[in-house]
């Protein structure tokens, strides 16, 4: 598996309360990445330290060779972006304007557009379906509309790696779809390398290459979907008895049912089938 990012022990934490925890993880590169696990585990976390966000307190985080903390912050935003959870837009923006932040990077002096930044900028609303919205206010957009507009920004932004922080959250069925299939895409055609968090673990088991499970601030598994996608790795992060299937359409593992693991508490993994616990070790 070849890396360009890998995080070396880092612990990471807000103040007294650590949230990552001594933790190590390589990101395939020109991959679909997924990290799932249950609320509060430092999914999110872990996303914001791989991109600078929140510093960690010890450990490394290596982007092609060197440290991010020691990498100057305009050439880091040139090799990756970020989405986050909740993305915000300055009312009356339009999605050209918020496509056009992305080109900042890239940018000298007083930031006047040049025409390559223009070519960059149609190009990511064109690969977005968003090339028809150009002059429309964000805030008139729906959640869908909206969330393919921010894509369109950290496409702009040109990096090889995007982080996504839940690009799902508050979208309908078929608008979480439509973003999972252009993030599918974005790798395929373009080999951009996918970072994301997500909750659904059947979109991410369809739709990742690679995932991490976490569960209290570490790393439980890490592999293909399949490897995760274990009634045992399920039980020890999600505390769930899940029944796996194969999704008919793609082939994918799926979660077909589940129901909550009851009496059962982290001292009683003592006496579990060992397959249950080898998933806290990888």
């Amino acid at each position: 598996m070849f890396s360009r990012l890998h995080t070396e022990s880092i612990n990471v934490g807000y103040g007294d309360r650590l949230i990552v925890k001594d933790l190590s993880v390589r990101i395939p590169d020109r991959s679909v990445t997924t990290i799932v696990g249950p609320n509060g585990c430092g999914k999110s976390t872990l996303l914001k330290a791989m991109t600078r966000i929140v510093k960690p307190q010890s450990g490394a985080i290596v982007l092609d060779g060197k440290s991010i903390t020691s990498e100057n912050t305009k050439q880091l935003a040139r090799k990756l972006a970020i989405l986050p959870q909740t993305p915000e837009a300055a009312s009356g923006l339009t999605v050209g304007e918020l496509v056009s932040y992305g080109r900042h990077p890239h940018q000298q002096g007083f930031g006047r557009l040049t025409k390559r930044d223009i070519e960059v900028i149609d190009q990511a609303l064109r690969a977005t379906g968003t090339i028809e919205l150009k002059s429309r206010p964000v805030d008139a957009l729906s959640g869908g509309q909206r969330q393919r507009a921010w894509i369109a920004m950290a496409l702009a932004q040109e990096t090889d790696m995007i982080f996504l922080d839940e690009p799902t959250t508050y979208l309908d069925m078929a608008h979480q779809l439509e973003v999972l299939e252009l993030l599918r895409r974005l790798n395929e055609e373009e080999r951009r390398t996918i970072i994301m968090v997500l909750h659904d673990l059947n979109q991410a088991a369809r739709y990742s290459d690679y995932m991490i499970a976490m569960k209290d601030g570490t790393v439980v598994k890490a592999g293909r979907p399949a490897d995760i996608m274990q009634r045992s790795v399920l039980r020890h992060v999600f505390r769930v008895d899940a029944d796996i299937g194969a999704d008919p359409r793609t082939g994918a593992p799926m979660v077909i049912t589940y129901n909550l693991l009851k009496g059962e508490t982290e001292h009683d993994e003592k006496t579990m089938d060992p397959a249950v616990r080898a998933v806290a070790v990888h």
